[in-house]
């Protein structure tokens, strides 16, 4: 399983415009195959810090998912609306299996 962590910070006055951007791209990314989960969150310290948290099958399903014309789009978008560049971290693990 591959996971995702990712993260941008946004101008204030660009908060709502990228809530709604973000949730429309989790929303049509979880319909992608091999997405597992997928997720944005609000950062608790810091209200125009978004979280992304995604799983994915594997790293070709990933790489699909970054193929998507609208993934592309995405990015893009918040990029224009960033404080700070985007960031995004990738992760290969093993689920646990606990008694």
């Amino acid at each position: 399983m591959i996971i995702v962590i990712g993260s941008v910070t946004v101008r204030a006055d660009a908060l709502a415009e990228a809530l709604k951007l973000s949730q429309e791209h989790v929303e049509r990314s979880r319909q992608e195959p091999g997405c597992i989960s997928h997720g944005v969150n609000v950062d608790n310290e810091d209200p125009n810090r978004l979280v992304f948290i995604e799983r994915w099958q594997d790293m070709e399903h990933l790489e699909q998912h970054f193929r998507v014309p609208e993934s592309g789009e995405f990015v893009q978008q918040m990029a224009a609306l960033a404080t700070v560049a985007p960031t995004m971290d990738l992760y290969q693990s093993n689920v646990i299996q606990r008694h």
